[in-house]
């Protein structure tokens, strides 16, 4: 698989709405980065589709295009001509495309303005949507520990999650069960606590894996700032850690 233009495409679209993925591609070898980049693209494609209409329909639709695409994928078609469908297909098995796909069904929730059922909900949304996204890339890049890959992808997922909250709250949505500082220092707790085993763990991560886990780079910082001073999410001043991620993209840590 060459660097052509559909990757490229791949690549700019992840450069411009998700700058954390696209510094851990950047800091893989070239020959990942042609899984990695498709990969996120599909993921800032299914990630905007519930936001970039306010007619609920038309949302469910946006979704159910990919749902459809990821369909043709699991099932050995040919796979409808898109920037992002083509060379996701030649990079992904059909059971990754069956796990994106519960991927695509958790962003459902973005649609609407209801909360979560319970922690248990929210939790699975986590997990099929951070979770199910680093899992697909690192098993595809051979790693065979699924807890270890999953714990840093539920970091990963809150992290991100809890520095997206006013935006969220901007657009009428109920981001968390409980939005009090104790519950919010709690929840980046638990996640800092499921980054540290995930750490612990790396030794069995695969060298050629370790890039899928490279986006988790950024958790710590801001899990810990939600920790101390849990009132910063509410108030968008958790701390931006693309400096801290930099530095550790230059030695591919996580």
């Amino acid at each position: 698989m060459s660097f052509d233009a559909d990757l490229t495409a791949c690549a700019a679209m992840v450069e411009r709405a998700d700058p954390w993925r696209f510094r851990a591609a950047m800091a893989a070898p070239l020959e990942t980065r042609k899984l990695l980049f498709p990969l996120y693209a599909f993921n800032v494609e299914v990630a905007r589709a519930p936001w970039v209409t306010q007619e609920t329909m038309i949302a469910e639709m946006r979704l159910q295009w990919w749902r459809d695409a990821l369909e043709e994928i699991a099932e050995g078609k040919p796979v409808r001509r898109h920037e992002v469908t083509t060379p996701l297909a030649r990079a992904i098995t059909p059971d990754d495309a069956r796990l994106l796909d519960e991927l695509v069904a958790a962003r459902r929730w973005d649609i609407y303005k209801d909360p979560f059922e319970d922690e248990a909900h929210f939790e699975r949304y986590i997990d099929q949507t951070a979770g199910h996204l680093m899992w697909v890339a690192a098993r595809r890049l051979g790693a065979e520990d699924e807890t270890t890959v999953r714990n840093a992808a539920y970091a990963t997922g809150i992290a991100a999650w809890l520095c997206a909250i006013p935006t969220l709250e901007e657009a009428g949505r109920v981001p968390l069960l409980d939005g009090t500082s104790k519950a919010v220092s709690t929840l980046a707790q638990g996640a800092l606590a499921r980054l540290r085993a995930a750490r612990a763990n790396r030794g069995n991560i695969p060298s050629e894996a370790q890039a899928a886990l490279l986006p988790a780079a950024h958790a710590g910082p801001v899990l810990k700032a939600a920790i101390a001073h849990p009132g910063k999410v509410s108030e968008a001043a958790l701390p931006d850690p693309r400096r801290h991620f930099a530095l550790r993209a230059l030695v591919s840590r996580w």
